[in-house]
């Protein structure tokens, strides 16, 4: 990919495997709430467009709005203490980053996890190479909207020209399409091939290395 100096990442199933830890907590507020609770390979399917989408999947169907509103705070109180106890970087993450810093490339996280846990997420994890994270937050559409990703490449100093969209989910490919980005589709995490390939994916990585290598292959 010629010309490209800035990546942008997404968080949940691209750099950071935090499946484990959500369905632990979905499932604790399922079963205050007096729900039947999902495997992980179930709410594989749920994550990628904000908790709240994700609760609305779970719940049974006709759940009233106002019982998902009483849900979410009860969902961030738990999350908040165990979103750490098996959530780390992906194998291979954090030597992608480094190879990519080394030759000069900017990186960003953008996410439709909340501001706050996205930021020290990054902090703690990859700080040494991301100068930008991004998260919701009041003012700022969730992916797919552009925004985040539009301000992450004007907090980097780069423009839609310079940068690529790295994500897992059909939620990533339609954010960099609204963010006129190339998208390069991990296959490490939330989504399977086939639900990407059908809604037009083309350029995929089996392993974070071949982010790299797809970035430096001539066109």
């Amino acid at each position: 990919m010629k010309n490209i100096n800035t990546v942008i990442f997404d968080m949940d199933g691209t750099v950071m495997n935090t499946l484990e830890d959500l369905t632990v907590s979905v499932n604790y507020v399922m079963e205050k709430f007096g729900f039947p609770v999902h495997s992980s390979s179930e709410y594989r399917l749920y994550f990628g467009n904000g908790i709240r989408h994700a609760l609305e999947l779970a719940v049974p169907e006709g759940t009233p709005e106002e019982v998902i509103d009483e849900m979410l705070p009860v969902f961030k109180e738990h999350y908040e203490v165990h979103c750490l106890d098996k959530t780390g970087p992906y194998k291979g993450i954090l030597e992608l980053m480094q190879s990519l810093k080394e030759r000069g490339y900017k990186m960003a996280i953008v996410s439709n996890k909340i501001d706050s846990a996205v930021k020290e997420l990054n902090e703690r994890f990859f700080s040494k190479y991301v100068q930008v994270a991004i998260g919701e937050k009041d003012g700022i559409r969730r992916k797919p909207a552009p925004d985040t990703v539009i301000q992450a490449l004007k907090e980097l100093g780069s423009t839609q020209e310079d940068a690529v969209y790295v994500g897992d989910s059909e939620v990533d490919f339609h954010t960099a399409q609204n963010s006129e980005l190339p998208c390069i589709s991990v296959l490490w995490g939330f989504r399977d091939k086939d639900i990407l390939i059908d809604i037009g994916a083309t350029v995929f990585a089996d392993k974070p290395s071949d982010v790299l290598e797809i970035l430096e292959k001539e066109d």
